[in-house]
C-alpha cells in the first residue's frame, strides 16, 4: 500500500469520525457532553484540512497517485 493510499484511507477514516461526533453531539441532551463533541468535531475539521492538504502535495510530487 502507497503512503498516498494510506493518507487517502487515513482521511476516510476521520471523515467517518467526524460524521459519529455530529450524529452524537446532535443527540446529547447533556450540554457539557455537546461541548466536548463539538471541541472534538474542530479538532477533526483541522485534521482532515492537514491531511487534504498532504494528498494534494503528495498528488503533486508523484502524479501517478492522482485519482
Amino acid at each position: 500500500m502507497t503512503v498516498a493510499s494510506q493518507v487517502k484511507q487515513t482521511l476516510a477514516g476521520m471523515k467517518g469520525v467526524q460524521g459519529s461526533l455530529r450524529v452524537y453531539s446532535a443527540q446529547t441532551r447533556d450540554e457539557e457532553s455537546r461541548k466536548a463533541f463539538n471541541e472534538a468535531l474542530t479538532v477533526t475539521k483541522e485534521v482532515i484540512i492537514d491531511l487534504e492538504d498532504r494528498i494534494r502535495e503528495l498528488e503533486f510530487e508523484e502524479p501517478q497517485y492522482k485519482k
